[in-house]
């Protein structure tokens, strides 16, 4: 009978810990992936509407990921790659306006997931007009993503990739 016992007990905290790493690892996949992005909310703009809006001038698309990233995938043909670990990002941005006027600021990364956080710091640092790219560069729950939609690319500069941000777009 002890013998007995000690397998259930086995048996419960096995099946216990297997779920546990399913559960955990299941929010961990749905984090990453962004799996429940959402395209329509407030503040979101598709990849297709960014790419048009920032052709045409209408708002910056900053592509907050690391210059790693930009190299493995290019960035949008008309983003701006800053990348957001540097301490001086908001003043980064503060620079663009500067230089080159205030408009609305889109913020593009691989799965949304970190534009939607640089999004809550942006607007705690005083800005406003911040928008997300929720789909991203490689797709999330809100769609298949900037690349998949073979949406415009380009290389990004050796200047970029060192973290100079252009003065004129």
């Amino acid at each position: 009978m002890p013998t007995n016992s000690k397998n259930n007990y086995t048996r419960r905290w096995m099946l216990g810990t297997g779920l546990a790493a399913v559960v955990g690892g299941g929010t961990f996949a749905a984090t990453w992936f962004n799996i429940f992005a959402d395209a329509d909310a407030k503040g979101a703009l598709s990849v297709e509407a960014a790419d048009a809006q920032a052709t045409k001038g209408e708002i910056y698309l900053i592509d907050i990921r690391r210059p790693d990233e930009w190299e493995r995938t290019g960035v949008g043909q008309s983003a701006i790659p800053i990348d957001m670990r540097r301490k001086d990002f908001e003043a980064t941005l503060q620079a663009l306006y500067d230089k080159q006027g205030i408009r609305p600021v889109a913020l593009i990364c691989a799965r949304g997931v970190r534009s939607d956080r640089m999004n809550t710091r942006l607007k705690a640092a005083g800005f406003t007009d911040i928008l997300d790219v929720p789909e991203g560069m490689l797709g999330s729950g809100a769609g298949p993503g900037w690349i998949a939609r073979d949406l415009p690319l380009r290389s990004p500069t050796t200047a970029e990739l060192n973290g100079q941000v252009p003065v004129s777009l």
